[in-house]
């Protein structure tokens, strides 16, 4: 190894070498890869219900299925994000990918309840090592600026794209194959990209760094956040005020207070809180945060509205979601270049504004609801979602430097994740303890599971228009302007500070 390469990140030299990396096909292989572990989100929403049916499931824990791979996905994002940067993040990204699609193959094969919620753990455990892998690659094959704006741009929207695309497959998959292909399906498109990606994607670390892993930071930040989805979705039944209910919170608490003092400490923190110094980065993983609570809620309480209420099939479900899928990719082009050439934290208010007008004006849905009439204007308004995905992910990578690039993108995924797991907590609770107390009162159960849905409509719309002053108040807008200028002659740092 020469001083050279002592000295500087190994993806450098690749990415001053177009000729060598072929980047845009390496770009292809991660976003595979990326648009696989989206789907995986939600393509499940659409098979719950047949899920429960042949696997038992009670009704209180079916929302697992999905709550169990957004948890683990979202808790070791960060530690995937810093290994990645250590243990090199071509291999990183191959040994997550082995993990997910094995996992994959377990899903299909489960027969209990128990066993495919702890499968789909794993599963998130795969995708948690992935995605900060992939994106960091991103990162350091193009450089800040124009170049970089547009493989994000790309980027963003195909994880909006996947979410819908999800849905879509979902329905079909579940009336023609069965349930268990939502998980077979990754199994072939696994294999062929870890083929693809040796050969493909170039590999990068951080050279003569010391191999320090924050392990303990990673079991205290994902203990935390297990506990507090299950206590806000355990204390419908328990009450919010039972004793079992206030020391899972407590202790939730308590372990996220653990995990700030060791990052204080740690030789080499899992999160570096001095990442929170750049006001854009964690002004956007705040909007991030709320996007996935926003975002993910609406598919899911969307779908149950759809199947439980209406009787869609799997099918007709996902051919429902297209309306949003249609806005995503009719968008994605103007809001790329309204990011470059305009205002890129006016766009990302515009997205959170969309995606909360979308999901309020579905809280007018009624029993006997119609696509046309009452569906298709919230879902195709939410699809404007991907006006704020976009700036979402310049934002919080916005003055991330090589060393922190695997950490920043785990960051970025992270608050959407985890945002999108306590959102699917949070809504299924509030739609269940309405629901209960419409039937309570003599509802039928149509009216009663819709006045559920209605209510959890309103947080979600409301978690999703809290983004929009957020954006206001954190957001620097000249920071956002360098990530996204042309050029990087055109940094002017002096404003970004003192915005």
């Amino acid at each position: 190894m020469t001083s050279l390469d002592r000295r500087n990140d190994i993806s450098h030299k690749e990415a001053a070498a177009p000729g060598e990396v072929r980047r845009w096909r390496a770009f292809a292989v991660l976003a595979v890869a990326y648009f696989m572990t989206i789907v995986d989100l939600t393509i499940t929403n659409v098979a719950l219900p047949t899920i429960g049916s042949k696997l038992h499931f009670p009704e209180s824990d079916l929302q697992w299925v999905v709550t169990a791979y957004g948890l683990t996905f979202g808790g070791f994002l960060l530690l995937g994000g810093r290994a990645a940067d250590l243990a090199g993040r071509r291999r990183l990204f191959m040994a997550g990918l082995a993990i997910f699609t094995v996992a994959s193959l377990a899903c299909a094969l489960a027969t209990s309840d128990t066993f495919l919620i702890v499968m789909r753990g794993i599963q998130g455990l795969g995708a948690a090592i992935v995605l900060p892998a992939a994106l960091s690659i991103v990162m350091n094959m193009f450089g800040e600026g124009a170049e970089r704006n547009k493989a994000l741009s790309a980027w963003s929207g195909i994880g909006a794209t996947a979410a819908t695309v999800g849905l879509l497959a979902g329905g079909v998959l579940v009336r023609y194959a069965g349930w268990q292909y939502i998980f077979y399906l990754n199994v072939p498109i696994g294999a062929v990209t870890l083929l693809l990606a040796r050969r493909a994607v170039p590999e990068s670390r951080l050279a003569g760094a010391r191999r320090s892993y924050d392990a303990l930071g990673a079991i205290t930040v994902t203990g935390a956040l297990v506990m507090l989805v299950y206590a806000i979705s355990q204390a419908p039944t328990a009450g919010w005020t039972a004793v079992r209910t206030l020391a899972l919170l407590a202790a939730s608490a308590a372990l996220l207070a653990a995990f700030l003092v060791i990052e204080t400490r740690a030789e080499a923190p899992l999160l570096p809180l001095r990442l929170f110094r750049l006001t854009t980065l964690a002004g956007s993983n705040a909007v991030g945060f709320l996007l996935g609570a926003s975002f993910f809620s609406f598919f899911f309480t969307g779908t149950l509205y759809m199947q439980q209420v209406l009787g869609y099939s799997a099918l007709t479900t996902g051919l429902a979601w297209l309306a949003t899928s249609l806005t995503a990719l009719a968008l994605a082009g103007p809001a790329q270049i309204l990011v470059t050439r305009a205002s890129a934290k006016l766009v990302m208010a515009a997205g959170m504004t969309l995606v909360g007008a979308g999901i309020l004006w579905a809280t007018q849905v009624p029993v006997h609801g119609h696509y046309w009439a009452n569906l298709a204007g919230p879902l195709f308004v939410a699809g404007g979602a991907i006006f704020a995905f976009i700036p979402v992910s310049i934002g919080a990578l916005a003055g991330i430097t090589d060393h922190d690039a695997g950490v920043a993108s785990g960051l970025l995924n992270t608050s959407q994740q985890i945002g999108g797991a306590i959102g699917v907590a949070v809504a299924s609770t509030v739609a269940a303890a309405c629901s209960r107390v419409l039937l309570s009162q003599g509802h039928g159960a149509a009216a009663a599971l819709t006045g559920g849905f209605q209510q959890a409509f309103w947080v979600t719309g409301l978690t999703a228009l809290a983004a929009v002053p957020v954006t206001f108040l954190l957001i620097r807008r000249a920071e956002l302007a360098r990530a996204t200028a042309a050029s990087l002659q055109h940094e002017d740092t002096v404003p970004a500070r003192a915005a």
